[in-house]
């Protein structure tokens, strides 16, 4: 094909290819959080299209990120099934090699051409995983990485994610001001991802009742068995509390 038309075919191949994997890393229904067989499946046949496009930094951008989510997916998850979150994990489960190479694929490929959307997210998810606990992680790195990706990507989910970062180096409150902003936004207010993440600066702010609330909106959206488990245990902790 011509090269305008090779790069849409190549940018149509890599998303189908993150959609694999991200079903495999949380899945959208059933009683598993994550299909872990999907997501390396997913790592399998992208190594294959950047072995075959070995310069192209956005394939580079794909793989490393792609490895560095799912190096962590062995400490996700408890005996039982139940969702871990990241920031209670068990990082001596991250699987090291696996986060090396993703750093050095990575580190490769954001000098080369112009940085896009998965080079970003790759970044992001490097700084996660090189920290050595929750407390010591980057935040105001990666939140200036989000203001990169919300210029490429004015999706509400890097929004929301954008949200997240903010909250965790200048406060709840500033998290909760740009939530608002994505409240009227029909592609993501009606998302559980939106409800529990509110629910978790309510709560940080000390407002119990609108945590509860918003982990309740957020459980009844939820479609994968495991998510919904771990948003009502967030309930009924809260209640316990309360007592």
């Amino acid at each position: 094909p011509a090269p305008a038309e090779a790069a849409g075919r190549l940018d149509a191949v890599l998303r189908v290819l993150y959609l694999i994997f991200n079903e495999g890393y949380a899945a959208t229904a059933g009683p598993d959080l994550q299909h872990a067989k999907l997501a390396a499946e997913a790592i399998r046949l992208t190594r294959m299209v950047h072995t075959a496009l070995p310069a192209d930094s956005e394939v580079t951008g794909l793989l490393a990120l792609m490895l560095l989510i799912h190096a962590r997916h062995r400490a996700r998850t408890g005996p039982d099934g139940t969702l871990i979150p990241m920031a209670e994990q068990d990082r001596s489960l991250w699987d090291a090699g696996e986060i090396a190479e993703g750093v050095a694929l990575i580190t490769c490929a954001l000098p080369r051409g112009p940085t896009r959307v998965y080079q970003l997210q790759a970044a992001i998810a490097a700084i996660h995983d090189e920290a050595p606990a929750a407390a010591a992680t980057d935040w105001p790195q990666i939140a200036a990485l989000y203001d990169v990706l919300l210029q490429l990507d004015h999706s509400p989910v890097v929004a929301l994610n954008h949200a997240v970062a903010v909250a965790m180096f200048r406060g709840p409150q500033a998290g909760l001001e740009l939530l608002a902003a994505l409240g009227s936004d029909t592609r993501i207010n009606e998302d559980r991802r939106f409800h529990a993440v509110r629910a978790h600066l309510l709560e940080m702010t000390g407002d119990q009742d609108g945590a509860r609330a918003s982990y309740e909106a957020a459980a009844g959206r939820a479609t994968n068995l495991q998510q919904k488990r771990y948003l009502h245990a967030q309930v009924a902790r809260l209640d316990a509390d309360a007592e």
